[in-house]
């Protein structure tokens, strides 16, 4: 398996309300991942930037290589004013190089 990470923004203040949202995440777009090989799924915050720092496991395409799909786009536009979006309101999304690993 893969494993990338990226990097996406929220806007200040928005924490609180992120994790609502992801605490009640829909279940078809849980599935949606899991059937497209994402596993190991997870997002750490900076608070002094307000940035969200992603962590994925691939076994297939990305999350953000979902975007096509009818839940991806609803989540995105459902998430757009919490958090910094493109013209499509998918999540301005920075990809990370690993510079260290150890197993």
């Amino acid at each position: 398996m893969e494993k990338i990470a990226f990097k996406m923004k929220l806007k200040p203040g928005k924490r609180a309300e992120y994790e609502i949202r992801h605490a009640a995440i829909w279940p078809e777009l849980v599935a949606l991942l899991k059937e497209n090989g994402i596993a190991d799924y997870t997002i750490f915050f900076d608070e002094e930037s307000d940035s969200l720092f992603a962590v994925q496991r691939l076994n297939g395409n990305s999350s953000q290589e979902l975007g096509q799909t009818e839940v991806v786009q609803r989540w995105w536009k459902y998430m757009a004013d919490i958090m910094e979006t493109n013209d499509d309101y998918s999540p301005v999304s920075v990809p990370l190089s690993t510079v260290f690993h150890l197993d």
